[in-house]
């Protein structure tokens, strides 16, 4: 198994447990775990689209760096943030900025986590909102005249989650092609 493979084979690995993980979390109702869950696959759907934007050495380089333990810094030894991987993305499709942005904040302790009582929709701009009611909408048909909240898009998580999961398995066919 080359080193690409190897890479592949970890975020599908990350992936398949994600999925269990899903599947448990949406049981139990636990919303801020289903969203934390959500932007690490995210997370790794953006990191192989930003490999698959690199010259051959460059990928190569990056995906030996995570196989070794070592953060990501290009060839020219400028560290890859988290900002250029979701900026690129974004250009690409748009709704990832702000899937990332909104499970960040359930990641890093925040007011987000306090959902049972204030709605975090609200604390997004209008384009942020707007951007993942259409995004709801377009892809799982979620009511554009229903307000955002915990509530009314709990039981599209799991829909947004497959989403991100067939996503990041098309651009890794793709990674594996083009090795």
């Amino acid at each position: 198994m080359n080193n690409v493979e190897k890479f592949c084979e970890i975020i599908r690995s990350r992936s398949n447990e994600h999925k269990s993980a899903i599947d448990l979390l949406y049981n139990a109702r636990l919303t801020g775990s289903i969203l934390s869950i959500l932007r690490q696959e995210l997370d790794s759907m953006v990191r192989v689209i930003f490999l698959l934007n690199q010259s051959l050495y460059e990928r190569i380089h990056l995906i030996n760096s995570t196989l070794n333990g070592q953060k990501w810094k290009l060839l020219n030894n400028q560290q890859v943030t988290d900002k250029q991987m979701v900026d690129l993305a974004s250009n690409l499709n748009g709704w990832e900025k702000y899937v990332y942005k909104f499970g960040c904040a359930f990641i890093h302790l925040s007011s987000f986590h306090d959902y049972s009582f204030n709605n975090p929709f609200e604390n997004l701009t209008q384009e942020e909102a707007d951007s993942v009611k259409n995004y709801l909408n377009s892809y799982h048909n979620f009511p554009l005249e229903n307000e955002l909240t915990v509530e009314s898009v709990f039981d599209y998580l799991p829909m947004v989650f497959n989403k991100i999961r067939s996503n990041l398995e098309y651009y890794l066919v793709s990674l594996e092609n083009q090795q």
